[in-house]
């Protein structure tokens, strides 16, 4: 993991398209801005994990149903 230091006001670049700038820093939180291209999705972490979590139950549930309906075929 990269760490740097920044102020408000300064920026972090990604590559050619993607810049991060620190808007407000204080106690203990950052408030930070972000420009990227409209084809990047940019999610809060925890809402990421959430998503993947939910997607791997439904194909778990749907595996669970395609076996159901498998066996009564039978």
């Amino acid at each position: 993991m990269l760490v740097l230091t920044r102020r408000n006001g300064e920026s972090i670049k990604i590559g050619d398209d993607i810049e991060i700038t620190i808007i407000q820093s204080k106690n203990d939180q950052v408030k930070i801005g972000i420009k990227a291209p409209n084809n990047i999705e940019i999610l809060r972490k925890e809402l990421f994990e959430e998503t993947r979590n939910e997607n791997a139950q439904a194909s778990k549930n749907i595996g669970e149903l395609l076996k159901f309906f498998t066996k009564k075929q039978n």
